[in-house]
């Protein structure tokens, strides 16, 4: 820009000379904030080789509204903004120089200026910066909504008036990115999306199932994080589909389990198309297929035919648990009109599934509940019965459940991700929500880890060894368990000690009464066995077998009966994924660490930088300086990201080529509804 030519006040005059029509631009808009009137770009004349000749920027009031020539009148029309307002500003290139000179101008305006109150509402001063970008999309990942978004902005820049655009066009903004992120259609989207996390991470998993019309009908995947929890948590996994995404109402599954601090993790999701065997049986299959193969011990799901014929062949040897949480509700649903009749019909219900630890007992209950309610031909209770190895206690305690009855920790899930997710979500927009609750799941397990390590254990006998052991080894959680059942031993008596060459054996019960157990001690290898089984059960072990241990004089725990998922340590260790690579659950955790190094002082020299102008100054300068020092460097590293590339391997690089020169087919045919 002249500078030489231009007036003090800043008001453009006849003759004055720009670099560029940016530059003219910015400066008639600067004129019209002060003003207080909005400008509109016009139109322009190029010459052969597309340079620009000539352009006017005229006042948004220009023209007038067009009247509406149909028959019928809309109900409600726009309020007329125009009113033939001539005020302009004409440039036009100059050869000699090729500078841009204003050539015509017209300053007066025929309508009511605003006031400098309401100019940054104006259209030519609002503009979604890049930064504000960036930050609103932060936003809307975060789960806030566009009003909270705006707001937290505005207090942020000191006032709605600092922030340089309304909430509408944040709305704008917003959904024009949704509409970039879909250029390719929902299943090209997610594709990309899938493309876009492997090459991030390597050891991210997806796969989706095409039918017989090349559509998707299926769509699993699996995190690095996911992978690594698995090896270490996934013994017992429940799996629930009751929660339904989105419009199309398609089902989403999802593999949980709990670490040793007793909390959800996460092993996997599924989309799914439908509830079917075959759909259950790619899923269950795919999910194997990530996990290396490794079947886990338990898996607990709600009371679905489908989904447990589909288990029974692809996990023969997994046992297959019913969810107590939804055989209740079903309780409520067949025999909700006996429970109004009979009072105790629940009770004896609740009972026969919690109570008993002894089979005779349970049938003997059984089948004075079904005789008494007279229940002998209700369909559904004859089928429970049948399967009863699934939910009844006193059989389910020979089979390892980590002390896991129901798929609470799914329903728990779904009550989060219907916190975060709403129907009219697109499948990018729900991938990256499903990804903030996984993040918040992992980030309470890093709490609990801090906290377990921050915290001394509560150990109620300080002078108890065994107590003290435990404290040492165990998660604060597992502990409390523990020592919960110490403190039971204490209250136990021992009826009667009958010993053998090699074996002795303990009838134990509390001192106020009780069921008695038997626990049988081993004098060679120091093991025992209880009747109660909730070692093996739970991983923990019993009173009853505590206070034989106090017995007999052993005072820590054996190592044969420390579980490891419940230890502090029970992360330590590698994870391979099925290629036999080490996996990495953050390759860029480098990169993390550097920005939690660098934010904070930045954010200090910006704080003490915006005190005056003079320093503000001097930081636009230096901070300019270092971007471009930055990016200097960045750009002469480009062999890292291109080596990180190459590192995946061909498997990997196979599925993006299908994505690139092959999945056309697939995302024209899109997503099965």
């Amino acid at each position: 820009m002249d500078c030489s030519k231009l007036t003090e006040n800043g008001t453009p005059e006849l003759g004055m000379e720009f670099n560029s029509e940016e530059d003219a631009y910015k400066f008639y808009n600067k004129y019209a904030f002060k003003m207080g009137f909005s400008l509109r770009k016009d139109y322009l004349n190029k010459d052969k080789d597309d340079v620009t000749t000539s352009r006017r920027y005229s006042c948004c009031k220009e023209g007038v509204k067009r009247r509406y020539e149909c028959d019928v009148m809309p109900k409600t029309t726009r309020a007329p903004t125009k009113t033939g307002c001539g005020a302009k500003i004409v440039i036009v290139l100059f050869r000699g120089t090729m500078k841009y000179r204003v050539h015509d101008l017209v300053l007066e305006h025929n309508h009511e200026l605003h006031i400098a109150q309401c100019a940054h509402m104006m259209p030519s001063q609002r503009k979604v910066s890049v930064a504000q970008g960036f930050q609103a999309e932060i936003s809307e990942d975060a789960g806030l909504s566009l009003k909270q978004s705006h707001k937290l902005m505005g207090m942020e820049a000191g006032g709605m008036g600092n922030v340089g655009y309304t909430r509408d066009d944040l709305k704008r903004y917003l959904r024009t990115r949704r509409e970039r992120s879909l250029k390719y259609g929902e299943a090209g989207s997610m594709l990309n999306y899938f493309q876009e996390q492997t090459l991030e991470n390597p050891f991210f998993f997806h796969a989706v199932q095409l039918d017989c019309e090349e559509q998707i009908t299926n769509i699993f995947w699996a995190d690095a994080g996911m992978l690594i929890d698995y090896n270490f948590f996934g013994d017992v996994v429940t799996f629930d589909t009751t929660y339904k995404t989105n419009k199309e109402y398609r089902p989403l599954g999802v593999f949980v389990g709990f670490n040793q601090h007793r909390q959800i993790v996460i092993f996997g999701a599924a989309l799914m198309y439908d509830e079917t065997i075959d759909s259950f049986k790619w899923v269950f299959g795919t999910f194997l297929e990530a996990m290396c193969g490794k079947h886990p011990s338990t898996i607990l799901t709600h009371q679905d035919h489908a989904m447990a014929a589909a288990l029974s062949i692809v996990m023969p040897e997994t046992f297959q648990g019913l969810c107590t949480f939804h055989i209740r509700r079903n309780f409520m649903k067949y025999l909700g009109n006996h429970y109004k009749e009979n009072n105790d019909l629940p009770y004896m219900f609740g009972a026969c599934m919690y109570e008993f630890e002894e089979v005779k007992q349970f049938n003997r209950v059984w089948e004075a509940m079904v005789k008494k309610h007279n229940l002998e031909n209700n369909e559904w209770l004859s089928g429970l019965y049948r399967i009863r190895d699934k939910w009844v206690r006193c059989i389910m305690k020979e089979k390892w459940t980590a002390g896991m009855r129901s798929t609470q920790f799914s329903e728990s899930l779904n009550a989060a991700i219907k916190n975060h997710l709403k129907l009219d979500h697109d499948l990018v927009q729900f991938f990256r929500h499903f990804n903030r609750v996984v993040d918040e799941k992992r980030y309470n397990e890093l709490i609990a880890e801090y906290e377990m390590r921050q915290k001394l254990p509560m150990v109620g006998l300080r002078q108890t060894p065994i107590l003290v052991h435990a404290s040492e080894t165990y998660s604060p959680t597992v502990f409390v368990a523990f020592q919960n059942e110490y403190g039971e031993s204490t209250t136990m008596v021992i009826l009667r000690q009958q010993d053998a060459a090699m074996f002795v054996e303990f009838a134990v019960m509390r001192y106020d009464g009780g069921p008695k157990k038997t626990v049988v001690f081993n004098r060679n290898d120091l093991s025992v066995r209880c009747s109660y089984k909730k070692y093996k059960n739970e991983g923990i072990l019993c009173g009853h077998a505590l206070k034989v241990f106090d017995t007999v004089g052993i005072k820590i725990i054996p190592p044969e009966y420390i579980k490891r998922r419940w230890t502090k340590r029970a992360r330590a260790g590698d994870c391979f994924d099925r290629r036999g690579q080490e996996v990495v659950a953050d390759p860029k955790v480098m990169i993390s660490t550097r920005y939690r190094e660098l934010a904070p002082a930045m954010i200090k020299v910006a704080t003490r930088a915006a005190m005056s102008e003079d320093t503000s100054k001097v930081a636009i300068t230096v901070i300019s300086d270092l971007s471009k020092r930055v990016e200097l460097l960045l750009s002469e590293s480009e062999e890292q990201p291109l080596q990180n590339q190459k590192n995946l391997n061909m498997e990997e690089r196979d599925k993006i080529e299908i994505v690139n020169e092959m999945g056309e087919a697939v995302v024209a045919r899109g997503i099965k509804k």
